[in-house]
């Protein structure tokens, strides 16, 4: 009797006494950013909480499906992916949960977040238009619509209308300018494409460095990758390319988001919405943002050198939801200008 009684307090003792680290929370985060590009700053999380960090990734539509299947019983809590269309999807789907609002609302601009609090943008990307310097002087350009005149025909490079990210770039042009004449801007530009659409933006940025356009339409981060690099050829590829900002005397330039949103079988809530708050901190930003080479979302934060030797810009202030609602018709649109 005396040892089985001093056996359950030593069990006692042992459980007071364990370090606190072995009781500590954990969340578990699906993201589509690679590990190299959010491990460190979800350790530098743990390190500061005590909570522990599940890491999960994969692409960003594998996710939202694996999550669809996983229903109330996946372990998920967090959900990080790109584009705002892919995050209003998320949330048509049903997989999101309204966040704590004292979390994000006092930081991120309303047109960066869903109006009900379901996700909110932890980083911005522009897509501009990049030409390649000698061939085309940046006086000559002007707007996303103007790339439809005639004298650009056989010179653009853009990737396909499966692409999120063109969907979301004609969604926006729908909401500001109406379907009809989006679907003659959808005409125009495959009518004046230098090939038929292959491959990512890096590609476009590439053949347009190689002489197969003078035009490419990418998202800002993928230029910055190469401007980066410490990979010469990469490097090479950059240099051969401006940057010009479109439509600054409307609208601005199409911008997006990735994101994060609280998922709907979230067991480790608490935990999930103090993770959101740690990457809306001012030097998180600067890391996370700096690392994918995409502008802070939070106004103050400075963006890395690469992304401001590129100038400032007008951004259109759209509310990013917009583009998830419209993607549909934006999908319509391209199928009826026939870009493949």
């Amino acid at each position: 009797m005396k040892k089985l009684l001093f056996s359950a307090v030593a069990g006692v003792l042992a459980l007071v006494m364990a370090p606190a680290q072995a009781f500590a929370a954990e969340v578990n985060v699906y993201s589509s950013r690679k590990e190299a590009l959010i491990k460190p700053l979800l350790d530098k999380f743990t390190e500061q909480t005590g909570i522990k960090v599940n890491l999960v990734t994969g692409k960003d539509d594998a996710l939202i499906t694996r999550l669809q299947k996983e229903g109330a019983r996946s372990p998920a809590d967090l959900l990080i992916t790109a584009d705002a269309g892919r995050l209003y999807r998320a949330k048509a789907a049903g997989l999101l949960q309204p966040m704590q609002s004292a979390v994000y609302q006092d930081k991120v601009p309303a047109n960066m977040r869903d109006a009900e609090g379901e996700w909110v943008a932890l980083t911005m990307r522009a897509r501009p238009i990049f030409y390649v310097k000698g061939k085309v002087k940046p006086e000559e350009l002007s707007t996303y619509e103007a790339l439809t005149d005639r004298k650009w025909a056989g010179r653009i490079c853009i990737r396909s209308s499966s692409n999120i990210y063109n969907q979301s770039l004609i969604a926006s042009m729908i909401v500001a300018e109406g379907q009809e004449k989006t679907e003659a801007f959808a005409k125009g530009i495959v009518a004046n494409m230098a090939r038929p659409p292959a491959g990512g933006d890096t590609d476009q940025l590439k053949a347009a460095a190689a002489g197969v356009c003078d035009i490419a339409i990418a998202n800002t981060y993928y230029f910055g990758r190469l401007a980066s690099s410490s990979d010469a050829a990469k490097n090479a590829v950059a240099d051969k390319l401006g940057v010009f900002w479109p439509n600054q005397q409307d609208r601005g330039t199409h911008v997006n988001a990735s994101g994060i949103g609280v998922t709907k079988s979230a067991k480790n809530g608490d935990a999930a919405n103090q993770l959101i708050a740690f990457m809306l901190t001012g030097e998180s930003q600067s890391w996370y943002a700096q690392v994918n080479n995409e502008y802070p979302i939070v106004p103050g934060v400075p963006a890395s050198d690469v992304l401001n030797s590129w100038g400032e810009f007008k951004a259109d202030a759209i509310n990013l939801s917009l583009l998830g609602e419209n993607n549909r018709l934006a999908v319509e649109t391209m199928d009826r200008a026939n870009w493949k």
